[in-house]
């Protein structure tokens, strides 16, 4: 929301002996932020009033012209020009010597054919005006000026341009704030000035009977709260003055003429959209606020033919819609040169509607705007009445007497109760109730035997806190003393959960990984490329109603896709070696929910010189111990499709499938455009933090020596060293305190399919040293069970 300094000082409440600065801080201070401000005159400089005393032709030139202007100083300047309607005696405006225009062009002195030219004349265009700014103008030469002005005025005072616009970010609670009005109250509470407030007074007395003339109805009254309207009649339509014509320019409202000039200038300074209607359009004299029917159109103000879908509120009369309520008037009763009666609307719509309609047209307006906010329904009268006291001020037309009000819902009265104790203690402050009061009074609250009369226009303001904030604004944010908590409060810390992330995230960087962020919501298109089968159970994911498009439409169900995506980034980037990992969510869909379950994947990805199955196999069995996971379990898998049939295994925890992890598909790969064997594991974290073992113990040293046994089986090339291990540990019994793997072997002596493993056994007594009949007792049980059990032989 613009404010332009000047309107303020001189109608609502003089600021002008404070400095910009201190202006937007303090507003800033009291509530209203303040985005930026600037000057209007910034970008002109050293233009003044010049009055042309005698003109020559130029010499040399068939089309120049020598002109002594004077300019205020003591001798007048010559300047050269090549405009063809400049005379003696006119006022123009002249940028001197060492001057500048908008868009910074410099204007300095220097020759023009011989002759010398101290500056230049200038025309409105040169000086960022148009013809709306000043109507009597012409675009192709000169400004001649007719304003009351004398040689050596600034120009900048002359265009009204010694102002300063300061732009206020609003928030969406304050719909008062939309308004020259509502923040001139909130400036004068912030200084603690008085502010001048004018009631409009309308003579009227123009001939005829308004409800003979226009009738309204409201047939969609849950969408209209209210509708006011007024009759010009003998309308005189024409330029508007100076004064408003400025004031609509420093605002970023571009003039017109003077009666939708009026309308927009209501606008501004009440926050209350207002419309005009050139009466002769208005078929029958009704006018009919309706919904939209299957098949209308509009062309709206601006030109374009609207198809409007049924449901939208439109301003109609007796045959068809002539504005589309609360957003554009139409181009079928638009003001025009030749218009002699006028409606004047102000009315106050449903903003839900408003909104929905200027979406779905794609035409949101300054009007559609302020209308979503919901504004205050009691502006409509003093708005509209506002609009016709300007018309009798510009002599542009004559008022009727009376107005059509039509109440569809009546604003009910809201009070709370004054609080003093609470707003104290909410604020952690000591603050009188005769303050209170006060700080209330200047922000036009009313206060009345202790109850708060909450005005129409803050329907912010509904409970004890709202007031809280009212009062610790005026009586100063800075001013609060810096206090602790007054309550007992929570301890601070970390969950379980966020400890074993931070733990995990920190293993995983130990071991060269680099951590990943990527989005939940992902393609359908992700599970074809890592060739998950149709009828897979992934496939049924979350779809998100307002996607940003199709690549982003659905929650991911798998991670491995965002993985690879990354990956194949990195590649694309010539990145030869590159280790990541994420704890990306999954969001998995629960058969008669409607929310999902959440579960977080540990996901890792890798690929470069040294990577290998067995490389990535050791990485995650550091990261389980780091972790505290239980003992895991690792079986080779055939029919993953998204991994290589032989390099992939299952992980396992007291039976529980925890994860997978092995080479990427070399066809997975293909279709992500990576041609480097892709390592990959996803690992269900929630799941692992569920089987952590316990705590770690102290244990002391052990007080007898060890016992070191190797043995040798030979044993299928199919069986695994882990089922190797397994039965090994089960069979040793509690002697039995380590196995180590230390020789596979193949060749000469073994016979073809077969395979020999040795392993180093350690085996411990708390109690004892170990005799060799214990040991021997030992690696007998164990060879037993290896034949027994997996036809596992001792070389």
């Amino acid at each position: 929301m613009k404010l332009n300094r000047k309107w303020l000082n001189e109608d609502f409440v003089d600021l002008s002996d404070i400095s910009d600065k201190a202006f937007v801080e303090t507003l800033t201070v009291a509530g209203q932020k303040v985005e930026t401000y600037e000057r209007m005159d910034a970008e002109i400089k050293n233009v003044v009033v010049g009055k042309v005393l005698s003109i020559v032709r130029h010499t040399n030139s068939d089309h120049m012209w020598v002109c002594q202007v004077d300019v205020g100083k003591e001798e007048p300047v010559q300047i050269v020009t090549g405009a063809q309607n400049v005379h003696e005696g006119d006022l123009v405006p002249a940028a001197l010597h060492n001057s500048y225009l908008p868009g910074g062009i410099h204007i300095t002195k220097g020759k023009l054919r011989g002759e010398v030219s101290n500056g230049m004349l200038c025309s409105i265009k040169e000086l960022g005006l148009t013809l709306n700014d000043v109507p009597y103008a012409i675009e192709d030469g000169i400004w001649i000026l007719q304003e009351d002005c004398k040689p050596g005025d600034d120009i900048n005072a002359v265009i009204g341009n010694n102002d300063t616009i300061v732009d206020f970010e609003i928030t969406n609670n304050r719909p008062d704030c939309y308004s020259i009005i509502g923040l001139a109250r909130e400036a004068a509470a912030a200084f603690d000035r008085p502010m001048r407030h004018h009631e409009p007074v309308v003579k009227g007395g123009a001939a005829g009977n308004l409800t003979d003339l226009l009738d309204v109805e409201v047939p969609a009254d849950d969408l209209c709260r209210r509708y006011t309207a007024r009759m010009v009649r003998n309308v005189k339509i024409a330029p508007s003055p100076k004064w408003l014509r400025q004031r609509l320019r420093a605002n970023g409202v571009r003039p017109i003429n003077n009666i939708v000039d009026i309308t927009n200038y209501v606008m501004l300074e009440y926050g209350q959209p207002m419309h005009a209607f050139d009466y002769r359009y208005v078929g029958s004299g009704k006018i009919v606020v309706r919904r939209s029917e299957k098949g209308e159109t509009l062309t709206t103000l601006d030109g374009a033919v609207r198809p409007l879908t049924p449901g939208m509120l439109v301003i109609a009369d007796g045959e068809k819609p002539i504005g589309l309520a609360g957003i554009m008037g139409g181009e079928n009763s638009e003001i025009v040169a030749d218009t002699v009666d006028v409606v004047f609307e102000s009315a106050n719509f449903n903003g839900t509607s408003i909104r929905q309609t200027a979406l779905a047209l794609g035409m949101r307006t300054e009007a559609s705007g302020k209308f979503e906010k919901n504004i205050d329904p009691l502006l409509t009268v003093p708005a509209v009445n506002r609009a016709c006291e300007l018309v009798e001020l510009l002599g542009a037309g004559e008022v009727m007497d009376g107005m059509i009000d039509i109440l569809n819902e009546i604003p009910q009265p809201r009070s709370l109760p004054l609080e003093p104790a609470r707003i104290n203690a909410l604020l952690g402050t000591d603050i009188s109730e005769a303050d209170m009061v006060e700080y209330l009074r200047r922000l036009e609250i009313p206060v009345e035997n202790g109850m708060i009369l909450v005005p129409s226009f803050r329907p912010d303001l509904v409970q004890t806190a709202d007031i809280a904030e009212e009062v610790a604004r005026l009586y100063g944010y800075n001013e609060i003393p810096t206090t602790a908590f007054r309550s007992a409060t929570a301890e601070g810390g970390y969950t379980g959960t966020m400890v074993l992330e931070n733990r995990t995230g920190a293993l995983c960087r130990s071991l060269g990984y680099s951590e990943i962020l990527t989005y939940s919501f992902v393609s359908p298109s992700y599970f074809d490329m890592i060739r998950l089968p149709v009828d897979s159970p992934l496939r049924k994911a979350m779809r998100i109603q307002n996607p940003l498009g199709e690549d982003a439409s659905i929650m991911r169900t798998i991670a491995l896709p965002s993985m690879l995506s990354i990956l194949a980034r990195n590649n694309a980037y010539h990145n030869s070696a590159v280790k990541l990992y994420e704890l990306a969510k999954v969001y998995l869909p629960k058969e008669g929910q409607t929310l999902p379950d959440e579960p977080k994947h540990l996901l890792l990805g890798t690929y470069g010189e040294g990577e290998d199955f067995f490389s990535l196999k050791g990485e995650i069995e550091a990261i389980l111990k780091g972790m505290n996971v239980r003992p895991a379990a690792y079986t080779a898998v055939k029919d993953n499709p998204s991994y290589h049939p032989g390099r992939c295994a299952k992980i396992t925890v007291d039976g529980v499938e925890v994860g997978v992890f092995g080479q990427v598909h070399p066809l997975v790969a293909k279709n992500y455009g990576i041609d480097a064997d892709i390592y990959a594991a996803e690992l269900d974290f929630t799941a692992l933090s569920a089987l952590l073992a316990p705590a770690s113990t102290y244990v002391p040293l052990p007080k007898y020596p060890a016992v070191s046994r190797d043995i040798a089986v030979v044993c299928d090339e199919a069986l695994t060293v882990a089922e190797l291990t397994a039965c090994i540990q089960k069979a040793g019994g509690k002697l039995l305190r380590e196995v180590r793997l230390f020789d596979i072997y193949r060749g000469k002596g073994i016979e073809d399919g077969k395979k020999s493993t040795a392993f180093s056994l350690t085996l411990r007594a708390d109690d004892r040293t170990l005799t060799d009949a214990d040991s021997d007792s030992v690696i007998t049980a164990v060879l037993k069970a290896l034949e027994t059990e997996l036809g596992a032989k001792l070389r």
